[in-house]
């Protein structure tokens, strides 16, 4: 009977043992998948940083270009660029159905443009500014429709059309030290309703689609490139009063 006492005993401290080592081992299981865990946690989280500081690095990069390619567009549009930035144009730049802005000024619509310069301007008054774009918009031709290479003037109720072609553009110096260019565009076959010459000006130098243009027109291509106070000024058809208003006080 001791002898299986003895037995006993022996066989229940070994499984208390066995239990207590599980027990252990479990537990070192616990804590290393908890420092696994935690291991993966802050390498995630440092990634995140990572990609978070890369995209804040990629949005200041694209905000900075976007700004640099702004400020480039506003020199451009006020006459400040070099003569390699300047590229070819096509008539489709230009193409659509346009209106005439001097019947706005005529009505009236237009006087809200010339106090806003006035005040924010200050070179002249509004009075005298509505004189100087009087002379500037004047034109009996309120409308132009440019399809592909033909373009239609719509003059006093009657529209002629003819097919123009590209003839180059000049770079021109004015006197208050900015420069503009005039693309230029020759009638391919002589109509005499028509002019020779059709010149774009709109602040751009290079391929873009226009929003609104000035355009010069005559029988004599060096004539109209010393033409530089009646510029008939063209919106698109579908713009009402308020809109080229808007737009005008904008730019």
């Amino acid at each position: 009977m001791r002898i299986s006492f003895i037995k006993w005993f022996s066989i229940v401290t070994i499984s208390s043992l066995l239990v207590l080592a599980g027990c252990q081992n479990s537990g070192s299981s616990k804590e290393d998948n908890e420092k696994s865990s935690s291991g993966n946690t802050s390498k995630q989280q440092e990634q995140t940083t990572d990609n978070t500081n890369e995209h804040d690095h990629n949005h200041d990069h694209d905000h900075d270009h976007s700004h640099a390619l702004d400020e480039e567009t506003k020199q451009i549009y006020e006459g400040y660029f070099e003569d390699s930035q300047v590229k070819d144009r096509s008539l489709s730049d230009w193409e659509g159905d346009w209106q005439s802005v001097y019947p706005y000024l005529q009505d009236g619509t237009l006087d809200e443009v010339f106090v806003y310069k006035a005040e924010n301007e200050g070179d002249k008054t509004a009075e005298a500014y509505k004189k100087y774009y009087n002379k500037g918009y004047q034109t009996d031709v309120d409308r132009i429709l440019i399809q592909g290479d033909m373009v239609t003037f719509f003059k006093n109720g009657d529209k002629y059309t003819g097919e123009y072609t590209y003839d180059g553009y000049e770079i021109l110096t004015y006197d208050a030290g900015n420069r503009g260019v005039r693309y230029i565009f020759k009638l391919v076959e002589e109509t005499e309703e028509l002019p020779q010459y059709i010149q774009f000006s709109d602040h751009s130098i290079y391929p873009n689609e226009a929003g609104h243009y000035h355009l010069y027109w005559g029988d004599s291509r060096e004539d109209l490139l010393e033409e530089v106070n009646n510029w008939p000024t063209y919106y698109p058809s579908e713009m009402d009063g308020h809109d080229i208003v808007h737009e005008m006080m904008a730019h």
